[in-house]
């Protein structure tokens, strides 16, 4: 197994690489994984070493302001912009896109944990070259996830550097990226959700009901369209939950 520490783009995107040695130059197919809040692109290596396993190649970005890219920011100023890392990271996967179609990729799946959960349901909304994702805690409803953080910090007293109209415009924004408000653009994708039940970080209510009400879209195609549910886990994926996800990416970029 290979692990190599990258930058792609012109922006110089930092990144983790990770291919099985015997296959570093073949244009098999490649998974985009990204991290969670807070966290950090080498986090996730458990999941791109079973995927590398399996014969797919795996990207592992860094997150704006995390990790290598951090600017010191403590937990409270860098919540203030999680909006932006998420916007940040979806403008970027049209990046790691094209450096990979320049490789000669030409099946990309993604997935991700958390906040990388979040924007991968992002992505489905903007980018149709995604053959299959995984959703990992995440949630598809971006602007009722951020009138709750909103709400949340001025509950806790926070003054919230921003403008009405500013806010405004940002809802307006993340509105274009909500997938509750667009289901046809999951097309039919293969998507694999998990969550715990527990999860008081991301609620889990809001996806399970996304996907019940998005169910009746993949009603010739039911196997392409799952939900495991963790009845005893907080915001923490299992070992089960991350085989199966590995299990899910690898089984339809391998078809």
């Amino acid at each position: 197994m290979i692990v190599r520490e990258e930058q792609w783009g012109k922006t110089n995107i930092p990144l983790l690489h990770i291919v099985d040695e015997s296959l570093q130059n073949s244009n098999i197919p490649a998974v985009i994984f990204l991290h969670g809040f807070t966290s950090a692109k080498e986090h996730n290596l458990h999941y791109a070493y079973n995927m590398a396993k399996q014969g797919l190649r795996v990207l592992l970005p860094e997150a704006h302001l995390h990790g290598v890219r951090s600017e010191q920011l403590d937990e409270v100023q860098l919540s203030l912009r999680f909006w932006e890392i998420v916007l940040t990271s979806i403008e970027e996967m049209a990046v790691l896109h094209n450096e990979l179609q320049q490789r000669g990729v030409t099946k990309i799946g993604m997935g991700g944990t958390s906040m990388g959960g979040i924007t991968t349901l992002g992505c489905l909304t903007a980018y149709p070259w995604i053959d299959v994702a995984t959703v990992m805690m995440g949630a598809p409803g971006y602007v009722e996830l951020a009138k709750a953080q909103i709400a949340q910090f001025e509950r806790r007293g926070f003054k919230l550097p921003i403008s009405d109209e500013d806010r405004q415009s940002l809802l307006d924004t993340l509105a274009f990226f909500d997938m509750t408000k667009q289901r046809e653009k999951l097309a039919g994708r293969p998507v694999f959700f998990w969550h715990g039940k527990n999860d008081t970080t991301v609620p889990y209510e809001p996806t399970f009901n996304f996907y019940n009400a998005a169910k009746k879209d993949y009603i010739n195609l039911p196997e392409r369209f799952e939900f495991m549910t963790d009845s005893e886990a907080g915001h923490a994926v299992s070992r089960t939950g991350m085989l199966r996800s590995v299990d899910w990416l690898a089984s339809y970029l391998n078809e």
